[in-house]
């Protein structure tokens, strides 16, 4: 309507209209008056590129640049938003190089070059640069395309018509005047000179020792300490420039090619060591050795897009995209972190990463990438300056050490970073202690922290490792993007175990295990976490040949490692109950020490400590323990071996063995493990160096020592606790007591068992009183904290459907809301073996988690007893919609499903067309941002023809069409139950708007019916007020232009009005 000719434009775009001619007019005014102006440099010999440089900026291909044989100023203007991007997120040596080259050819004036270095961030300076370049004509933008060249030899142009240059004529023979016309080469030459320059002009009496001190300040490169020098040099006159030149001319050139060969050798000296420590994965007992390259299936990552309309979305991506812009929230930033629970593959994704780039197989912008782990950062007890942080963690250059680190700090976006566990770093994170000097020593952890802010290192990509809510606001600000590592798909499932066993054939090892695994829903939820999957592929044979009861819980699968080691330790033919009390003392022992080391946030364990603890040689040979190693100079320093748990969660179960089978362990400790603590910053997160460790065996008396254990169990890491929480129920369940008792007498663990379960009573009970009061004529609704989902997970390791029937006895709710809770397959079996025992439906509300295909499998149990079930955002496909259509058919209660944002394509119309046809009291579908087309449509529509019970029907954001649209018209003309539609960005035209015009002539029931962002015209208006003239049902249209068409049947079709959205 608004580009209707019968109507004025308004006078916002008269007015913009004029501004625009009026800035066209004045620039092209400037250009014709500086094209004509003298002094710029005239055309010459072809330039020399350089070697191609590992920066990775290139422009647009040529094809996209707008057509052949433009002219450099067309280019420029055309392409300025590539032109800022790439010197905006460059590095300031790049940029400040154009800058040299600029004014060594008089392309800018000193006045000119002050003002673009005149503090702002470098996109601000790079606008204000192309300002001035353009203003000076067609001429200046060749050259500056020339500098672009020289710079970025890897840009790509169209075929530019760029004459040849020669250098400007010496009109200024003066020392100052050779200093400026030769600026390039004077501040390589002066590269790494510029302190022995400083003194030589101080003791001639140019330079006062303030003014060198101010140059040398280390915040400066060496390039920028050279730059300031020429500069300063300019203004103090033709005798401190010749004492300059003279000096400059009288000390050798440097010799590139040394540094470039010190480089090239310490390059291959890094890849070769993390080729070397990334190629095998850990196992215990060094049974096997496995190659990650064998094994390594991808997990799902998914980054968070809050940039569209519609809110956040979640898209997929891969391995290779993590550097991608997809997701990207923060542009100034350069800290991309990975989160994912405990297990879910975060540290086999960075060593895959590391191998990629050693074996020079993806992420080959970076020159050098240094892998951190945060664990055994902590035990660096000293003040280390960067340059001891980078090369004694990874290792040494052979030769050249000063000139590598000095490259490193001239070319940071050359650099990768990894830090694995941040989660595990004793480090209270602040932006208060400010640390920029690269050769001033600090604490080790004060360096990481000031890497991650950008004050050291500025540009060098940062990967961290992290398991949720461990990042708080302030380091937050510094992301760049956030990807969440959730775990296998079925397909990695599959894939991984049919690499674990070679898989062939279908009488392979792999495909009899596969199957097996997939008839067990709870032991195939189980493997959606690598770890767990690990552990069954492992373990294979115990499960199925029946020497353990099938496994259904985390604590199971940890039971199962277990008797695994121990039959290999002991080679025994039969596992079970004659091995275990031979080795009861070293599970004692290690129990002890991996409950020291989780009350005292310790991960890595000396040689004292193991000693300490009664570890001996034939402990360590379980293989739960391995080496760690750490920091050269720290292991030096102490000449022992250090050993940590093989993995986390192998702590925390050996944790919970002690806390189980203990009798130090009393119900104070139980009590301090499982009540609900406020959230509170840990003793781990301190700052400084390591906390002070505590040793419970030489504390004096059991009281003492169980005093003791509580009030450090406080300080633990709140997530490490819940999964040792965990794993105390799961031990402490009926099902696992006559085991236990082989530790401790029956008396105790049945004590225990039931103050355990009298928590988990009490601690539901206490969430559900927080539930507020409804409001009027409103559900009763209750969004569930993910306090509640680590209570669900323990009553479902206890395995007590008492307890599960207490736990929800009282919950008296109509909706209950699981949003953003990091909800996956694990999660959903607990959850559904807690909510079937429910006593009236509920809708169940799971937008925005990991629920997936198989999460929908571990549902069903509880699907009987919900009314509606929301899994947005949830990638959930085709095979998923099948499962939760099937279970729908058989449930009466369940009458709405919304599956938006996940990856339906049409596949599963031909499923929720039979739910349509064969469900009765169905409600509501919401299907919208997803794969559909026409065929989906034209499918869904067969359904509706048949359905006369649904409401509410969305689709918007798909890609039905006019055929699509078309069908769904006619489907809809006799029914008599649809109320709401949603066809919003559908790419629904003429066509498609005609037949749904023609539908509202005969519908008597729809209300509403939303069709923005189509491709509806003015004419298609027209088709829709002449169906609104037979409709006495619809209430509200909503159209182009997000505006709403309100009609109102007791008025005459004159009475149409508009209402903004």
């Amino acid at each position: 309507l608004l580009s209707s000719p019968l109507l004025p434009p308004p006078p916002e775009l008269v007015q913009q209209r004029r501004c625009r001619s009026w800035v066209r007019a004045q620039r092209d005014r400037r250009r014709s008056v500086s094209g004509a102006s003298a002094g710029l440099p005239r055309p010459a010999h072809n330039t020399r590129e350089q070697a191609p440089s590992r920066l990775s900026h290139h422009l647009k291909p040529p094809q996209c640049l707008g057509g052949v044989g433009m002219s450099a100023d067309q280019l420029l203007n055309a392409e300025r938003y590539q032109f800022i991007t790439v010197l905006g997120g460059g590095s300031v040596e790049n940029f400040e190089t154009i800058l040299d080259h600029l004014l060594a050819w008089d392309l800018l004036n000193w006045e000119e070059y002050e003002t673009v270095r005149s503090p702002r961030h470098l996109f601000g300076s790079s606008r204000v640069l192309l300002d001035i370049v353009m203003c000076k004509g067609a001429r200046a933008c060749e050259l500056f395309i020339l500098v672009w060249r020289r710079v970025f030899p890897s840009s790509q142009f169209p075929d530019i018509e760029l004459k040849d240059y020669d250098p400007p004529e010496e009109t200024d023979g003066s020392a100052a005047g050779t200093l400026q016309r030769c600026r390039p080469s004077m501040v390589r030459r002066l590269h790494g000179r510029t302190a022995a320059a400083l003194l030589l002009l101080h003791g001639c009496g140019h330079f006062t020792q303030y003014e060198c001190d101010e140059i040398q300040l280390p915040i400066y490169t060496p390039s920028q300490q050279a730059r300031k020098l020429l500069d300063l040099t300019k203004g103090k006159g033709d005798d401190a420039a010749r004492v300059l030149l003279e000096y400059i001319e009288s000390e050798p050139s440097p010799i590139n090619s040394v540094l470039d060969n010190a480089r090239l050798k310490y390059q291959e000296k890094l890849s070769s060591t993390l080729a070397a420590q990334s190629r095998l994965l850990t196992n215990y007992a060094g049974t096997e050795n496995m190659c990650l390259e064998d094994v390594y299936v991808n997990c799902t990552l998914e980054t968070t897009d809050t940039t569209s309309g519609g809110g956040r979305l979640l898209s997929s991506v891969g391995l290779h995209d993590i550097f991608g812009s997809e997701g990207v929230f923060n542009k100034d930033a350069d800290v991309v972190l990975i989160v994912g629970d405990a297990g879910s593959g975060k540290s086999t994704l960075l060593q895959r990463l590391q191998q990629l780039w050693a074996t020079r197989q993806h992420f080959q912008e970076f020159t050098f990438v240094f892998a951190f782990s945060c664990r055994r950062l902590n035990f660096i007890d000293e003040q280390v300056s960067l340059k001891m942080l980078l090369f004694e963690y990874c290792c040494w250059p052979d030769h050249c050490q000063d000139e590598v680190f000095q490259y490193i700090l001239d070319h940071p976006e050359e650099v990768l970073l990894t830090l694995d566990g941040f989660d595990e770093l004793k480090l209270r994170f602040t932006d208060q202690a400010k640390h920029c000097s690269p050769t001033k020593p600090a604490p080790a952890l004060d360096l990481i922290a000031n890497l991650l802010q950008g004050n050291l290192l500025k540009n060098t990509r940062k990967v961290v490792s992290s398991r949720p809510n461990a990042v708080n606001a302030a380091l937050r600000k510094y992301l760049r993007k956030e990807v969440a590592l959730k775990g296998f798909s079925r397909e990695g499932i599959q894939a991984f175990i049919r690499r674990r066993h070679g898989g062939g054939g279908g009488g392979s090892d792999a495909e009899h295990i596969l199957r097996f695994v997939e008839a067990n829903p709870a032991l195939h939820g189980l493997c959606h976490v690598p770890f767990f999957c690990w552990i069954v592929s492992k373990c294979h044979e115990q499960l199925m040949q029946g020497r353990k009861a099938l496994a259904q819980t985390m604590t199971d699968i940890y039971l199962l490692v277990l008797d695994h080691a121990l039959l290999h330790c002991t080679h025994h033919a039969q596992g079970g109950d004659d091995i275990l009390p031979a080795h009861i003392s070293t599970i004692f022992h290690l129990g002890k020490l991996a409950m020291d080391g989780l009350v005292t946030c310790n991960y890595v364990f000396s040689a004292s400590q193991l000693q300490e603890a009664q570890i001996s040689e034939e402990d360590i040979s379980m293989g739960f323990l391995v080496q760690s190693h750490g920091f050269s100079h720290a292991r030096a320093a102490t000449r022992n071996r250090n050993f940590e748990f093989l993995h986390i969660t192998i702590q925390c179960f050996f944790a919970a063995l002690h806390i189980a089978s203990s009798e130090d362990i009393r119900e104070s400790t139980l009590s301090s493990l499982f009540k609900a603590r406020e959230k509170k910053t840990s003793a781990c997160l301190k700052p400084g160096a390591c906390i002070e460790r505590f040793s419970l065996s030489c504390l004096h008396g059991r009281l003492q020592r169980e005093r003791r254990c509580k009030a450090m169990l406080r300080e633990a890491e709140k997530s490490n606790l819940h999964i040792t929480a965990s794993f105390v129920s799961g031990l402490l369940s009926g099902r696992h007591r006559p085991l236990m008792r082989k530790f401790s007498g029956s008396l105790r663990q049945s004590k225990k068992s039931k103050l355990v379960k009298s928590y988990m009573a009490k601690g539901i009970e206490k969430h559900f009183l927080s539930i507020p009061p409804a409001v009027r004529d409103e559900k009763k609704s209750m969004h569930a904290l993910p306090e509640f989902v680590w209570w669900i997970k323990c009553i479902y390791e206890m395995q007590d459907d008492d307890l599960a029937k207490q736990a929800v006895s009282n919950l008296e709710v109509d909706h209950l809301k699981l949003t953003f809770c990091g909800i996956g397959p694990l999660e959903c079996t607990a959850l559904a073996y807690v909510l079937k025992h429910l006593k009236n439906p509920v809708g169940l509300q799971l937008d925005y988690n990991s629920v997936g295909d198989i999460g929908i499998e571990q549902l069903l149990p509880c699907l009987g007893n919900c009314q509606s079930i929301y899994l947005r955002a949830n990638n959930i496909c085709d095979r998923g919609a099948a499962t939760l259509v099937e279970q729908a058919l058989g449930s009466s209660n369940l009458q709405k499903i919304a599956l938006f944002h996940n990856n339906l394509t049409d596949d599963c119309a031909g499923d929720f067309a039979r739910l349509l046809k064969h469900k009765d009291n169905f409600l509501a579908l919401r299907l919208g941002n997803n794969h559909l087309t026409a065929t989906g449509a034209e499918a869904l529509a067969e359904g509706l023809k048949q359905n006369n019970s649904i409401q509410f029907l969305g689709l918007w954001g798909n890609k039905v069409g006019d055929a699509g649209a078309s069908a769904l018209a006619k489907a809809l003309e006799d029914n008599t139950s649809l109320i709401w539609l949603s066809l919003v960005d559908n790419n629904i035209g003429g066509r498609g708007a005609r037949d749904l015009a023609s539908m509202l002539k005969r519908n008597t029931a729809l209300q509403e019916l939303c069709l923005e962002e189509n491709s509806l015209i003015d004419e298609d208006v027209q088709h829709f007020a002449e169906g609104l003239q037979s409709n006495t049902s619809l209430r509200v249209l909503k159209y182009v232009l997000k505006r709403c068409l309100m009609y109102d049947s007791s008025r005459s079709y004159g009475a149409v009005q508009y209402r903004g959205e």
